[in-house]
C-alpha cells in the first residue's frame, strides 16, 4: 500500500457507503410515497437512474443538481426545485433536438433540506419529416394498438378508428418508447390532442380537473403546437405558468414530426391557490389559454417580451400587438427614409414610451374587443385622449420629438383604418388586419413620394414571431403571388424589412397592369422571414412553414365570411363584404404549402374553397405546361414578324438569360426547339453558368438536359468550335483565390482552364450585353440587371443594338429607365406585364375549374380543359402583342412599346371597374342574352358548350359573375374595337338619346 495514502480514508469511505445503502432504502420508500405513480411508470426501463436517485438525494445539501443518466439518447438529472433551474439545464441543451422532456417534482419537500425535489428527464434524437415520409406501417403491437383503441373509444367516441390508427403510427414512429412505457389511456389523450390540434389549424388548448389523493386544486392542461418555435419554446411556456401564479408539479412533453413540419404536444399538471380558479371557461383558463396560444407569435427575444412582459407592464398578447405596431411603422416609414427610421429606432419609440404604447394598446382593445360593453363611446374618448398625448409629447428635443409623433401618428392611423382583425381570436399563430388604404393620405407624402400614385383597393398586414408582411390588392377580386423573402443576416433582414411595404406594392401595381385580361385585379403578398439565426438548412424550411401556416391561418381568419360578415363573433368588422382573393405561388411557397393552402380553405369554409391558390395537384402546373412560355413565344413570334422574320420558316438567332431547367427559360427553349427548325440559340445564361455557341446550342442535347438540369449540365464534348462553357458551379480554391471552370472549344476539341474571380464576371457580366442576337428573351435572373447605369454596354461601337428586339419573360429584368434609353435607339421592348401575363391568365382559368368542378371531374377532363385554356393563352398574347404594334406605328413611334402597353392596361382596367361598378349595381344585366354571351366567351370552349357545367355557373359568387362579364367586355372593347367607327356608334346613340327619334 503506498505510504503517502491516508490512513483512516478507506474506512471513512466504506463506512459512509454503509450508512448510504440504508438511507438508499430510506429515500427509495420517501420516493415511493412522494412522487406520483407515473413518476415510476415513465421510470420502468431506467432502475439504474432511480436507483441511483434513491442513494443521492441526501447530496442535494451541497450539490445542486444529481446526473442520473447521460447517454447520447437521454439524460436525467435531479435538483433541489429552484428558481430558474430548467432555465439552467435546457440553455445547455439549445444544440440538442430533444424529442420528450418529461419534469415531475415530489410533493412534499426533501427532509431537512425544506426543497422540493424536481427530476428532469430528456430524450434526443427527434425523427424528421423526411424519416415520418420514408417509414411505412408501423409494428405496434397489437396488444398496444388493441387497449389505445378500448380507451379512445371510451374517452373520445368521436374520433374516428382510421385516424387513430394513423396517429399512433405516427408516434411510434417518432417515440416508440414513449409508447411502449405509457399507459393506453394517457396516449389516447395524446392521440386525441394531436387530432384536435390538426383540426384547429394546428394549435389546441384543454383543460380539466383531476384528482389524485387528497390533492382537490389539480388540473390537466394540455396543449398542442404545429410547427412550433425551434428555441426556448418549453422555457417560454414554462414562464407563461409562473407569471399567471399557476404551480406545474408534473409534465410531459413530446415534440413529434409529422410528413411536413414537427409537432408540440404537452401535457401539464398544474395547482393553483384557490380550488376552480382553473376550470375550463375561468378567467384564469382562459387568460392560460390565450398566453399559451401567443408564445407561438412573441418571441422571447423581443424587446417588449424583455421590457414589458418580464417586467409585469403587460401581458403577452399585447406585447405582441406592440411587436406588430413596431413592425408597421418601420416597413412603412423606413423604404424612404431608412437611415432615420430603422428598426432600433421605432422600437425606442415604443419602450422608452410606455404610457403611450399602453394608450395606443388600450385604444386598439377597445375598437375590436367584441366582449367590451359601451365600445364605441370608450372608443371615442381613449383615441381623443391618445391624439392629444402624441400632439403634446416633448422631451425638450425638437427632431427626435418629430419623428416620435410620425412613429405613433402612423400607429394611430393602423388602429384608426384597421377595417377587423384576428387579434381576438385566441388560436392563432400570427396576427392579420385587414386596413383601409386611406390611410396611406394621413402620412406624410415623404412616405409615398417613392409609390406608385394609384392606391389600392385593400392593404392587409400581418406580423408573426419570425417575420412580417403584406397583401396589397388593386381590386376587389384580385389574384397574385405570395413570395417569402428569407433573410440569413441581421443585415439582409434589415434591407429586407426596410423596403417591404414598397416593393410589395409596386409589385402588386405591376401585377395589376398584368392582369387586364382577367376577372381578378393584381395583387402581391410579400412577407421577410427572420432567419439569421439559422445555419441548418431544414431549420430554415421549418421556420418558413412556421411563418407561412400561422398567416394563412390568420389571413383565414378574418376573410372567412358568409353574407359580408366574419363566420367567426370574436371579430369585429367595420368593412361588411366578402372578400375573394386568389393567391398563387412564388419565390418560396414550396408545393407541400401550396396544397396545404387549399386543403385548409377547403375544410374552413373560405368562399373560394381549394381555388384560394393555384398551381396545385389538381391543376394546371405552369412548368409542366409552359403556360408562361407560352404567351413570351406567341409575343415572340408577332415581334420578330414586325421587323420581317417568321420564327416558323426562318434562321435567326436568340439569347436567353434562365436556365433549361427553369419554368419560363425552360418552356422557352422547348418551344423554340418543337416550333422555330432555324433557330439558333446562341447564349443560355442562368445561374449555374453561361452556354456561348456563335453557331447555335446542339439542339439535341438541349432537349436531353431540358428540365432535367442547368447549364451546367451541358456536356463540353457538344461544344462547337469558338463556342465555352463558363462555369459558376465548378470552383476550386488555389491558396486562398478561388477559381473557376471555363471549357471552350478551340477548334482542336474542348480545352479546360480555370479563371480567377475578377476574370469570370468580367466575362460572364459581360455576356448579355455583348452577344449579338436578333432576339432576346430575359426569361430568369436577378430584377434590374439591366438598368440606367449599364443599359449602353447594349450597345455596339457603331450604335447599333446587340438585339433588335427584347420580349421581357422574366419581371422587372430591365428598369423603366434602361427600357426608355433602349427604346429611344431603336430596340423593341416588350414589356414583362404585357409578355409573360399567361401565367396568371392560366392561374385565373384553374380557379374557375376549381368553382365549376369537383376534383374528379377536373382530372378526367384536365386534358380538354388544358388545351382550351392554352388557346386562350395564345389568342390574348397574340392581341396585345398586336395591338401594341399597331398602335406604335399610329402613333409613328412617338410612344414606346412599353407606355403603350400600360396604355392598354389602365384603358382595361378603367372600362373593367366601371362595368363591374354598373353590374353591382344592376345586377338584372348579368341576365340579359348579350351579357351572358359576354359571360361564356370568357371560359375555355369545354365549360362554355356544356350544360352542366354553364349551370353550375349560378353557383359561384355573384362578384364573380360580374367580374368574368366585366373583364371580357373590357378587354373586347380594347382588343377588337376600332376606335372611330365606335366613337361614330358612341355620337349617333347619343343623339338618338338627346334628339329624340326624328330624321328629318
Amino acid at each position: 500500500m503506498p505510504e503517502d495514502l491516508p490512513k483512516n480514508l478507506i474506512p471513512e469511505v466504506s463506512n459512509i457507503l454503509e450508512r448510504l445503502g440504508k438511507r438508499s432504502e430510506e429515500n427509495l420508500q420517501w420516493l415511493h410515497g412522494n412522487m406520483h405513480p407515473y413518476f415510476f411508470i415513465t421510470m420502468g426501463d431506467e432502475p439504474e437512474a432511480l436507483a441511483g436517485l434513491a442513494a443521492g438525494l441526501d447530496y442535494f445539501r451541497h450539490s445542486e443538481r444529481l446526473i442520473l443518466a447521460d447517454t447520447d439518447e437521454t439524460l436525467i438529472l435531479a435538483r433541489p426545485d429552484l428558481p430558474g433551474s430548467l432555465y439552467d439545464t435546457l440553455r445547455t441543451l439549445q444544440e440538442r433536438e430533444i424529442s420528450y422532456t418529461e419534469i415531475v417534482h415530489s410533493e412534499t419537500p426533501l427532509p431537512g433540506l425544506d426543497r422540493h425535489v424536481e427530476i428532469q428527464t430528456y430524450r434526443f434524437g427527434r425523427k424528421t419529416p423526411a424519416d415520418i415520409l420514408a417509414a411505412g406501417k408501423a409494428a405496434v403491437p397489437e396488444e398496444i394498438r388493441g387497449s389505445v383503441r378500448k380507451e379512445t373509444r371510451k374517452l373520445y367516441p368521436d374520433l374516428d378508428l382510421d385516424h387513430l390508427d394513423r396517429y399512433l403510427d405516427l408516434i411510434w414512429h417518432n417515440n416508440e418508447r414513449y409508447v411502449r412505457s405509457s399507459p393506453a389511456r394517457r396516449v389516447a389523450r395524446l392521440l386525441n390532442l394531436y387530432y384536435q390540434g390538426n383540426r384547429q389549424g394546428g394549435v389546441r388548448f384543454e383543460v380539466e380537473k383531476v384528482q389524485w389523493h387528497s390533492v382537490t386544486n389539480e388540473y390537466r392542461v394540455m396543449f398542442a403546437a404545429g410547427n412550433p418555435p425551434q428555441k426556448e419554446f418549453l422555457l417560454q411556456i414554462m414562464e407563461i405558468f409562473n407569471r399567471l401564479n399557476i404551480g406545474i408539479r408534473r409534465s410531459y412533453c413530446l415534440t413529434i414530426s409529422n410528413e411536413i413540419h414537427p409537432y408540440f404536444l404537452g401535457t401539464f399538471y398544474a395547482r393553483t391557490r384557490d380550488p376552480g380558479s382553473l376550470l375550463a371557461g375561468s378567467p384564469l383558463a382562459e387568460r392560460l389559454r390565450n398566453e399559451l396560444y401567443n408564445s407561438l407569435i412573441l418571441s422571447t427575444d423581443s424587446i417588449t417580451y424583455r421590457e414589458f412582459v418580464t417586467e409585469r407592464i403587460m401581458c403577452g398578447e399585447d406585447a405582441s400587438l406592440v411587436n406588430a405596431f413596431i413592425s408597421f411603422c418601420h416597413t412603412n416609414l423606413a423604404h424612404s427614409s431608412p437611415d432615420i427610421f430603422e428598426l432600433e429606432s421605432v422600437q425606442r419609440a415604443f419602450t422608452t414610451n410606455p404610457e403611450i404604447t399602453l394608450k395606443l394598446v388600450e385604444l386598439f382593445r377597445y375598437r375590436f374587443d367584441p366582449s367590451r360593453a359601451g365600445r364605441d363611446r370608450h372608443y371615442a374618448r381613449t383615441l381623443k385622449e391618445a391624439r392629444s398625448s402624441i400632439e403634446r409629447y416633448n422631451t425638450g428635443h425638437r427632431h427626435l420629438d418629430g419623428l416620435r409623433k410620425t412613429i405613433f401618428g402612423t400607429c394611430l392611423s393602423l388602429i384608426t383604418h384597421t377595417l377587423k382583425t384576428n387579434f381576438f381570436v385566441p388560436e392563432k399563430q400570427a396576427l392579420a388586419f385587414r386596413i383601409d388604404p386611406a390611410y396611406l393620405t394621413e402620412l406624410d407624402t415623404e412616405f409615398t413620394a417613392d409609390l406608385p400614385g394609384d392606391r389600392p383597393f385593400r392593404i392587409t398586414y400581418f406580423f408573426g414571431r419570425y417575420g412580417a408582411g403584406y397583401h396589397v390588392g388593386f381590386s376587389d377580386i384580385a389574384r397574385g403571388g405570395w413570395r417569402t423573402i428569407l433573410a440569413r443576416e441581421k443585415d439582409s433582414f434589415a434591407l429586407a424589412a426596410d423596403t417591404l411595404f414598397k416593393e410589395v406594392y409596386v409589385l402588386a401595381h405591376t401585377q395589376h397592369l398584368k392582369n387586364k385580361d382577367i376577372y381578378e385585379g393584381g395583387s402581391k403578398m410579400a412577407v421577410v422571414l427572420d432567419a439569421e439565426d439559422l445555419t441548418d438548412a431544414e431549420l430554415v424550411t421549418q421556420r418558413m412553414y412556421n411563418l407561412q401556416y400561422g398567416l394563412i391561418n390568420a389571413f383565414l381568419d378574418i376573410f372567412i365570411t358568409e353574407g359580408g360578415r366574419p363566420k367567426d363573433e370574436r371579430i369585429v368588422d367595420y368593412y361588411g363584404e366578402d372578400e375573394p382573393i386568389e393567391l398563387g405561388p412564388d419565390e418560396n411557397l414550396h408545393d407541400e404549402m401550396v396544397e396545404e393552402i387549399a386543403r385548409l380553405s377547403t375544410r374552413r369554409g373560405y368562399i373560394l374553397g381549394p381555388g384560394i391558390i393555384s398551381s396545385k395537384k389538381v391543376g394546371i402546373n405552369h412548368k409542366e405546361y409552359g403556360v408562361t412560355s407560352t404567351g413570351i413565344i406567341t409575343f415572340a413570334e408577332i415581334t420578330m414578324a414586325s421587323l420581317g422574320i417568321d420564327m416558323g420558316k426562318d434562321p435567326f438567332t436568340v439569347k436567353i438569360t434562365g436556365g433549361p431547367d427553369g419554368d419560363v427559360a425552360g418552356n422557352a427553349i422547348r418551344l423554340l426547339l418543337e416550333r422555330c427548325p432555324r433557330a439558333k440559340i446562341n447564349l443560355i445564361l442562368d445561374g449555374s453558368g453561361a452556354l456561348y455557341d456563335p453557331e447555335g446550342a446542339n439542339r439535341a442535347e438541349l432537349k436531353r438536359i431540358l428540365f432535367k438540369g442547368n447549364i451546367d449540365a451541358f456536356r463540353p464534348s457538344k461544344l462547337r468550335k469558338g463556342a465555352f462553357l463558363l462555369y459558376r458551379s465548378r470552383q476550386k480554391r488555389v491558396g486562398l483565390a478561388r477559381q473557376f471552370r471555363r471549357v471552350e472549344h478551340t477548334g482542336k476539341g474542348p480545352v479546360e482552364r480555370w479563371v480567377s474571380v475578377d476574370e469570370f464576371h468580367r466575362e460572364f457580366d459581360e455576356l448579355v450585353f455583348r452577344v449579338q442576337a436578333d432576339l432576346f428573351i430575359p426569361a430568369g435572373g436577378r430584377p434590374e440587371t439591366v438598368n440606367g447605369t449599364n443599359v449602353d454596354r447594349f450597345f455596339l461601337p457603331d450604335g447599333s443594338p446587340t438585339a433588335a428586339a427584347i420580349v421581357e419573360g422574366a419581371n422587372s429584368f430591365i428598369t423603366p429607365d434602361a427600357r426608355t434609353r433602349l427604346q429611344e435607339r431603336g430596340v423593341i421592348v416588350m414589356k414583362d406585364a404585357s409578355a409573360n401575363k399567361c401565367g396568371v391568365i392560366s392561374s385565373s382559368y384553374e380557379v374557375i375549374a376549381n368553382l365549376l368542378m369537383s376534383d374528379g371531374e377536373f382530372l378526367a377532363n384536365k386534358e380538354r380543359y388544358v388545351r382550351d385554356v392554352l388557346e386562350i393563352l395564345e389568342r390574348r398574347a397574340a392581341d396585345e402583342a398586336r395591338l401594341i404594334l399597331t398602335r406604335h406605328r399610329e402613333k409613328e413611334g412617338v410612344r414606346h412599346y412599353t407606355q403603350i402597353s400600360d396604355d392598354i392596361s389602365r384603358e382595361i382596367n378603367t372600362h373593367y371597374s366601371r362595368l363591374f361598378e354598373l353590374l353591382r349595381k344592376r345586377p338584372d344585366l348579368t341576365a340579359e342574352p348579350l351579357f351572358r354571351k359576354a359571360l361564356y366567351a370568357h371560359l375555355p370552349r369545354m365549360i362554355s358548350e356544356s350544360r352542366r357545367f354553364r349551370s353550375r355557373l349560378r353557383e359561384i359568387p355573384e362578384k364573380y359573375v360580374y367580374a368574368i362579364m366585366a373583364s371580357e367586355i373590357a378587354s373586347s372593347l380594347v382588343y377588337k374595337s376600332n376606335r372611330e367607327i365606335d366613337f361614330v356608334d358612341q355620337v349617333r346613340g347619343h343623339l338618338k338619346r338627346v334628339m329624340g327619334g326624328d330624321q328629318r
